[in-house]
């Protein structure tokens, strides 16, 4: 027999299959014997009062045992000899378009920049150590995207896009622990993310796919008002490749040598509003004390503790983004004088620290006002022609960044309290940014239109949580890359660019996602309308 049930119980009962066992024995009235398994459907954390929850929604099976694995299982047919599509980027948007195009049975050619994710890792650890950034694999390029090594959170509200249900079982698939199906907030953790994208790859290559490294797009071949290709270079030995058939093109949030390249070539493109500010770092333990209402923390059976934070001042939204509980802050630079950070948790979120990017919304008419230094929304609609201003801001800032940090990946930093009160650091607390901190004024030399709005934002936050403000908390510059700067237009019911017939933006990078799983779900859309397109030709 199989029940489902939904029980409210102690973080203690919650942290066992046998302990929800044993309780739902008791509450049910059975003997615990003949329950032989109690799978968890849904779980959620209810830290409103002191005295904390966990909800469960319990599949109880009594005298029989589970035909299945937990999730629901793609069949991936041998494409070998089908028609091919060109997939450029193998972050999120790439894999999963790359599988629905394998699911439907088209082959993907899969062109990715950067390098596979265990190689890429080499280059990461050499940030730290020589302070320099190999453009081409970094935080943000290479194997499985910006997400492969910035924590791998699967928490979406694009559920209106699509199946994320499709999404997280695609990843349990492939290997990702099936509780992601049953959190509120699932997690993969980057220590374990990297295996799941080595699987996705590995099932493109037995499906009859290929996947190529450190090739890298320079141009798309066209044909009249359709695109037939794409001209690579090969980074490892220089030489020009030429790849053909429709493109998805899911580059992800920070090739701006794509956005240069198809402003040139005019191909409609269009400034879109992004977040930008600062990374906020807190000793964990104080954090699970505020959102768990006691002095202890989380104990035993409870998680480290997230929090999500959202204001408005002075007509922008000012809001906490990827907040990474137990973590470490990263330098995620693409490129020589540049410090961008982000965040990232291991599975456990076991470190000492947790953060969030802390961010104020701007939108393209924001631009002119910030590049001349003032606090106030702009009236002006500013230079409506400049497609890449956003992005040029981005720049900007990440690169003052770079010079308060002594022109190395070294971070200017400030502690909390001390930012609003306008107040000089005279020293830090110890951070997990491993490249190290640089005290700095960041309150002078940021940009008026975001620190005046933090300084307020933080005020807020602060009241509404006591102790949140505080200089136990550090400020890391400058968090840039919250999302793409730019829009590559297209079609809103084929999916394909608003011109070029045989391309499809997709992804993050396109404009179209935020995120890990609507990136996901952004690809698989889109391989549904290569799709329909192949079909009608």
């Amino acid at each position: 027999m199989i029940q489902e049930l939904q029980i409210r119980v102690s973080p203690q009962i919650a942290s066992s299959e046998q302990f929800i066992i044993n309780y739902i024995a008791k509450d049910q009235g059975v003997d615990a014997r003949t329950i032989q398994r109690a799978r968890v459907l849904r779980r959620s954390i209810d830290a409103r009062q002191r005295t904390i929850y966990v909800n469960l929604n319990v599949r109880v099976y009594i005298n029989e045992l589970p035909q299945d694995e937990g999730y629901l299982k793609t069949e991936y047919p041998d494409v070998s000899d089908r028609q091919q599509v060109i997939v450029v980027g193998e972050g999120p948007a790439g894999l999963f378009a790359s599988l629905r195009l394998i699911e439907l049975g088209l082959r993907p050619i899969v062109l990715e920049r950067g390098k596979d994710v265990h190689e890429r890792k080499r280059d990461l650890a050499l940030i730290t150590k020589t302070q320099k950034v190999d453009a081409e694999s970094n935080y943000c390029f290479g194997e499985g995207g910006a997400g492969a090594y910035s924590d791998g959170k699967l928490y979406t509200r694009s559920k209106k896009r699509g199946n994320v249900d499709k999404i997280l079982n695609v990843f349990c698939q492939h290997g990702a622990s099936t509780s992601i199906l049953a959190d509120t907030h699932p997690h993969i953790g980057t220590d374990k993310l990297p295996r799941v994208i080595e699987n996705m790859r590995e099932q493109i290559l037995k499906s009859g796919g290929e996947v190529h490294f450190q090739t890298k797009m320079t141009s798309l071949l066209l044909d009249g008002d359709k695109v037939v290709g794409v001209q690579a270079e090969n980074l490892q030995t220089g030489a020009e490749e030429t790849y053909r058939g429709p493109v998805i093109l899911a580059t992800g949030h920070s090739a701006r040598d794509v956005y240069r390249y198809l402003d040139a070539a005019h191909i409609e493109i269009e400034p879109k509003g992004i977040a930008m500010g600062v990374r906020l770092e807190h000793p964990s333990q104080l954090i699970d004390q505020l959102q768990y209402h006691n002095r202890q923390g989380r104990g035993d059976y409870l998680p480290a503790a997230e929090y999500s934070y959202v204001s408005q001042v002075e007509g922008r939204g000012i809001y906490s983004f990827c907040m990474c509980p137990g973590g470490f802050v990263i330098p995620a630079a693409t490129g020589p004088e540049q410090i961008v950070v982000n965040g990232m948790s291991p599975s456990n979120r076991g470190t000492q620290w947790s953060n969030s990017g802390m961010v104020v919304e701007i939108n393209p008419e924001d631009v002119p006002a910030i590049v001349k230094n003032e606090a106030k929304v702009t009236d002006s609609t500013g230079d409506t022609q400049d497609n890449l201003a956003v992005m040029r801001l981005q720049e900007s800032l990440e690169r003052m960044c770079w010079q308060q940090g002594n022109m190395q990946q070294t971070a200017p930093a400030q502690r909390m309290a001390d930012f609003v009160n306008k107040h000089l650091s005279y020293d830090l607390p110890d951070s997990s940014y491993a490249p190290g901190l640089i005290s700095s004024p960041l309150h002078f030399w940021l940009p008026p239109f975001i620190t005046s709005r933090l300084q307020e934002g933080f005020k807020t936050f602060g009241r509404r949580s006591h102790g949140f403000l505080t200089n136990e908390a550090v400020l890391i510059a400058t968090e840039t890359r919250t999302s793409s700067p730019v829009r590559i237009l297209r079609d809103y019911e084929t999916l394909q660019h608003v011109r070029l017939r045989g391309l499809f933006p997709c992804g993050e990078g396109a404009g179209y996602a935020g995120g890990i799983v609507s990136a996901g779900i952004d690809g698989e859309r889109c391989a549904t309308m290569v799709k329909e397109y192949v079909e009608a030709l």
